[in-house]
């Protein structure tokens, strides 16, 4: 029977022309936390693809506030922030965006527009994942906001239509009406602002927000990056690689995951009809108490190679214990 509903939301979903597709079979219903219904949530909790149990309440919803009307300038009139700082580098419709880490660090949410096509720029700073997504949902444009939350140390989204909660790592909807749904991803890269500056002369730079800007620059997670363990995490720890190591990942249509020092010794990793690169020139944001005095993990690129030439492919550079928590059998070459 629950293969048979889910077979008619999948029906109902591509009917109505939804950007978001079904990704998990809904959980059993289960009890609810009290202190989510005295939070005010409008959610409703009695769909889920998760436990939860898995989930920890962290900080109230919205205290990381997303930025919802977005402003931006010419990259080539960008002067303040150093060449090696990570931007999440964004080309669609034929323009290209940069968002600074040291921004995105104290909002994790860019509600955007590119042309015709509403996005959701997200970066989760316990993971290190940055992803960019379409944030239609049956053709209609919703705001994302921080929930407060996380599971497996990733932040938790939600829409301010009908409050669905959203994981950021997978782009699927865990609970609420929308659960089992998962918003469509654009390629999007971590690169150094110079390397962006380069590659986009033309391109356009998002501007701070003046709710945060004494913040700029600065990383609230000192040593993160080269703790023994993540923070906030439940779960089991992968013992056949450091849990804290930065992983290349690319999830579909078949996931696998490159291992930083592999692709800081070969320089590119080949692996079916996928190109990993890496270069050097970009600061660890997780590292240093400023961003641009962390310590040089470099710029990856994945492409697929087609036979029309290579193509950019949506990936995210994250660590390994995320990886793993969220896909238990990944390859990660090593």
């Amino acid at each position: 029977m629950r293969q048979i509903i889910l077979n008619i939301l999948i029906a109902i979903a591509i009917f109505n022309g939804s950007s978001a597709a079904l990704a998990q079979e809904l959980q059993p219903q289960q009890a609810v936390p009290q202190r989510w219904m005295l939070e005010g949530w409008e959610t409703d909790f009695s769909k889920a693809t998760i436990r939860y149990n898995e989930v920890i309440d962290v900080i109230g919803r919205d205290n990381i506030p997303s930025i919802d009307d977005p402003e931006f300038k010419p990259v080539a009139r960008e002067a303040s922030i150093p060449g090696n700082e990570p931007v999440i580098g964004l080309e669609l419709n034929g323009v290209a965006r940069a968002y600074p880490l040291r921004i995105m660090m104290w909002h994790e949410i860019v509600n955007d527009q590119i042309g015709d096509t509403p996005i959701a720029v997200t970066y989760c700073p316990l993971c290190n994942t940055s992803i960019v997504f379409d944030r239609r949902i049956d053709g209609e444009a919703v705001e994302f906001g921080t929930s407060g939350k996380l599971r497996h140390s990733d932040l938790i989204m939600y829409d301010r239509t009908q409050q669905n909660w959203w994981q950021q790592f997978t782009g699927e909807a865990i609970a609420g009406t929308r659960a089992g749904e998962k918003l469509k991803a654009y390629p999007s890269r971590l690169m150094s602002l110079k390397l962006f500056r380069e590659t986009y002369p033309d391109g356009d730079i998002l501007v701070p927000d003046p709710r945060r800007i004494e913040q700029m620059g600065r990383n609230p997670y000192v040593g993160y990056d080269k703790s023994a363990k993540p923070f906030l995490f439940r779960g089991e720890i992968p013992d056949d690689i450091n849990p804290m190591m930065r992983v290349a990942l690319v999830q579909t249509p078949t996931p696998v995951g490159v291992a930083l020092p592999l692709l800081q010794q070969q320089g590119e990793v080949s692996h079916e009809d996928l190109i990993f690169r890496w270069s050097v020139g970009q600061a660890s944001a997780l590292d240093r108490g400023e961003i641009s005095q962390g310590r040089d993990v470099g710029n990856i690129e994945v492409v697929r190679q087609t036979d029309s030439g290579e193509e950019p492919v949506v990936h995210e550079v994250t660590f390994a214990f995320a990886a793993r928590a969220f896909m238990s059998g990944l390859t990660i070459l090593q």
